[in-house]
Order: structure tokens, then sequence, then C-alpha cells
């Protein structure tokens, strides 16, 4: 059904990880947004990181300039990266833990115990016309503190159910599902992401509530042996399929 329809966020960033591995400008992560609009994706994300290790500030305007989608902009919640996303007016800003030590982001964030350090960039961003979202563990102190903070987004971090196998998989997607049900009834779009791939996204896409997932590594990884377009339009058909 189209009303039911699972939208396609793509990461673009490790484009850039690759382009930055050599320095200069290819491979462009302006191209990578703009196969992802050609070929049906519904949004780019992008993370601008603290150390800049792939996104870089000028890649930002580049990318919204070069397509129609909407840009979801990761970012860490410091006064930089909001100054930087109210100059970019970005449609969506998901707020992300981040340390500069980490390979990836490794976890939900901490709404919860964060919750003074995230409530006036969460009113600022919601202020100038951005839509917050927060990327979360799927648990319900979580969920509860991103209903305080008024949040109309929540992203469930699915990496500990990417990284399952057997029950404790299954203990997972059920902890997920669980949580994008509630968020629904209390009016929160539930998105989800981290660690999918053409093995194990069905199931989370085939999670009624959940309304958009952003994938990227996987996707970037796919991509050098099949071609980037070939990688969104298979995992394009396999969330379909799921719905």
């Amino acid at each position: 059904m189209t009303d039911n329809k699972l939208r396609l966020g793509v990461n673009i960033d490790h484009v850039a990880t690759i382009r930055n591995a050599r320095g200069g400008d290819h491979p462009d992560p302006v191209r990578a947004a703009e196969i992802v609009a050609a070929v049906g994706g519904d949004g780019i994300t992008a993370h601008l990181r603290e150390d800049r290790r792939h996104i870089r500030d000028d890649d930002l305007k580049r990318i919204q300039d070069a397509t129609d989608l909407p840009l979801n902009l990761e970012m860490a919640a410091t006064e930089e990266m909001l100054k930087i996303a109210l100059r970019h007016q970005p449609h969506a800003a998901c707020i992300v833990p981040e340390k500069r030590e980490e390979r990836t982001t490794e976890g939900g964030l901490d709404a919860a115990g964060l919750h003074n350090q995230l409530a006036p960039i969460v009113t600022e961003l919601k202020d100038a016309g951005i839509r917050v979202s927060l990327f979360i563990e799927a648990h319900p102190a979580q969920l509860e503190a991103a209903m305080r903070l008024g949040a109309p987004v929540v992203e469930f971090h699915t990496g500990e159910y990417a990284h399952a196998t057997g029950e404790a998989r299954a203990v997972e997607l059920k902890r997920i599902a669980d949580m994008a049900a509630l968020a629904a009834k209390n009016g929160i779009e539930p998105h989800a992401g981290h660690g999918l791939t053409f093995d194990n996204v069905q199931p989370i896409a085939a999670i009624p509530q959940v309304a958009e997932l952003n994938i990227g590594h996987y996707l970037v990884g796919e991509a050098i042996f099949t071609g980037l377009e070939s990688a969104i339009r298979r995992m394009r058909e396999l969330m379909d399929e799921a719905r």
C-alpha cells in the first residue's frame, strides 16, 4: 500500500571517507546523492562529525543544491553543530552520541541522562522549522525522555539486533517492534538504522510503525562490488517485499 511505504534514507558518509583517505575531491559524495535521487531514494543522511572524518562543512550546501531530496543532518549535541544546522536549515536533524575515538556510532543517545543539555538544542532546532530526531536505544526510559523533550521523531539503534544471532536477535527485534508501537501510539514517528544489510533488513522493515530506515555503510560497501545504484535498488526491493 502506498500509504504504508517505508522510506529509505541513504547515508553517504563513507563515500566521503574514501575521498578523504587520499585527499582531493574523488569520490564526491554529491555524486552519490545524485544517484540516490535518481534511483528513488527518499532522503540523504550525512553526519558532520566534530573531527570532520568524512562529510565536510562545504559538502552540506553542495548536497542540498544537488538534489531536491530532504537532507537529514546527523549531529552531536554541541553549540558548534547547532549553529551549523541553523545556518544550513536541513529538513531534519538527528542528534546522535559522538566520541572522537569511536569508529562508528556505538549506541543510542542517552536522552534521559542528557535532558538538560538536549532541551535547549531541541527547542532551537524546532523553532527554526527543522524536524528533530533523537537516535536512541529502543528502551522505555529513552523513549519517555524523547517525549519529554518534544522530539517528533526517534531513530532506534538497530546495532544490537544486527549483531545478534538466534534467540538473542528475536529478543532484540521484539524490543524494537514494541518500542516502535509505543512511539507511534504517543505521536512520535519511529525510524530505525545501524548495521542493516540485505540479510537482516526485512524483519525490521516489516515493523508496521517504522516509517524510515537510514542505511549507509553497507550500501557503500556493496557499491564497491555492484555499484551504488544496484545496491540501493536491491535494498529498496527487500524493504518493499517486507511491507
